[in-house]
């Protein structure tokens, strides 16, 4: 398998994107699998959830946005074997005005992981992006150079209208700035088997996106909700919780995907 580079987007915010991100990330690191995450939000939480700080002011995906440090000044090794992290921090919030007048802006973060100096990106069998729950600039920019999309899809009202324009913008992308992008898959999240509109939300996804929604189910689950706070993912946390069995069932649904399976 080649690289994959993966966008995990969803232009509304706590429908779990970011806890997609730090445990999925880990579950497969935890698998023998090389990975990166790339954190594009401002608010810095895969950062600090992968135990790191938002405030460093060196290194970040600011700086190498405005190209101010290389990617190999940039990456950080995490407390996870196996999965390194591109931090970010609060800067990046003043981007999209700064590169007003940038006519190729929307492929700057494409360029950098294209470019790829001296191999450094080699070695990673996957590059995770953490998105905005917006779509800005910075959406745009993870949505370009990406492969494929991951969306978790909050099983709650609303939640399928919201990704209906969410498949336009995709649309949109993919005929003017990047042709190749495809869903990899929909993760239904926050899901209650004892709320009637969880199984409504997931019967729905599954007869408009078919074989594109994920068997697993993220339920909710407090753990998921503390690990970050103790700056780990929850897989790391606490393993044997409901939530990170669903993560780790996860990881195996995603690598059947494309049958890279699990190192021996």
């Amino acid at each position: 398998m080649g690289k994959t580079i993966l966008s995990v987007i969803n232009q509304k915010g706590g429908v779990g994107k970011t806890t997609t991100v730090i445990n999925l990330a880990t579950a497969l690191a935890q698998k023998g699998k090389k990975i990166l995450v790339i954190d594009l939000d401002p608010q810095g939480n895969a950062t600090t959830g992968l135990g790191k700080s938002n405030n460093d002011d060196e290194k970040n995906v600011y700086n190498l946005l405005i190209g101010k440090i290389t990617l190999k000044e940039v990456i950080q090794s995490s407390n996870i074997d196996g999965l390194d992290l591109i931090g970010s921090n609060v800067n990046l919030s003043g981007l999209e005005v700064e590169t007003a007048n940038d006519g190729n802006r929307a492929f700057i973060l494409k360029e950098i992981l294209k470019n790829n100096n001296e191999n450094i990106l080699s070695k990673y069998e996957i590059i995770f992006i953490d998105c905005p729950p917006s779509l800005t600039l910075l959406t745009v920019m993870s949505l370009v150079a990406a492969d494929e999309l991951l969306v978790p899809l909050q099983t709650e009202f609303f939640a399928l209208e919201g990704i209906t324009q969410l498949v336009k913008t995709i649309d949109r992308i993919k005929i003017n700035l990047n042709p190749q992008l495809k869903i990899r898959g929909i993760l239904l999240t926050m899901f209650d088997r004892r709320n009637k509109l969880s199984g409504q939300v997931d019967e729905e996804a599954r007869k408009y996106f078919k074989n594109k929604v994920y068997q697993t189910v993220i339920p909710r689950n407090v753990r998921l909700s503390e690990a970050p706070s103790h700056g780990m993912p929850c897989v790391v946390y606490d393993k044997n919780c409901l939530g990170s069995r669903s993560y780790l069932n996860l990881a195996e649904e995603f690598l059947e995907q494309n049958n890279i399976g699990s190192a021996a």
